[in-house]
């Protein structure tokens, strides 16, 4: 006898979206469709968190895009803000705001005080829109700070720069 098994290939299904011609399969979307309803038949089925109400996530091909939250419904991060904290302290030692153990010197590193300070200017690109309003309010703040505290630093170390460098009489 048999085996009915063997007899059985497997089944390739294209997953795809699209055709070779660039054109949404029409399959897809069908299943697209059910899946949302399905979606749909669960959350209805899900008991609601707290505040009564559950958030209603975009899905794909829905023609919507995920909003950025209002930063006026983020809570402020307290861990974001010791990163802050962090980062500006580092920056702040490569300006001379702390001595070098060793020689009891104040340690000066304007390279590496422009990098950080870059890294937190891109920190606030990237998180634009996402933050709480407090969270950007002290990296606006911090930023700012350090940018003036580097150029009145950078001048300074010009200045000794120049004044070595002159011949003397």
């Amino acid at each position: 006898m048999a085996d009915p098994r063997q007899d059985e290939g497997f089944k390739v299904v294209d997953r795809r979206l699209f055709t070779e011609e660039g054109e949404l399969r029409k399959d897809a979307l069908e299943q697209e469709r059910r899946d949302q309803e399905a979606a749909a038949r669960k959350a209805s089925a899900v008991p609601q968190g707290k505040g009564g109400a559950t958030e209603k996530r975009p899905q794909a091909g829905d023609g919507k895009q995920a909003a950025p939250p209002d930063s006026a419904e983020v809570a402020p991060s307290r861990n974001f803000q010791m990163l802050i904290d962090f980062l500006t302290r580092n920056a702040a030692a490569m300006m001379g705001g702390m001595a070098d153990p060793r020689t009891g010197q104040a340690f000066l590193d304007l390279d590496g005080a422009r990098e950080m300070i870059d890294m937190m200017d891109e920190l606030r690109d990237k998180t634009r829109g996402n933050l709480a309003k407090a969270d950007e309010d002290l990296l606006m703040e911090v930023i700012g700070s350090l940018k003036l505290t580097y150029m009145e630093v950078s001048k300074a170390a010009a200045e000794a720069m120049a004044k070595k460098a002159a011949p003397k009489k």
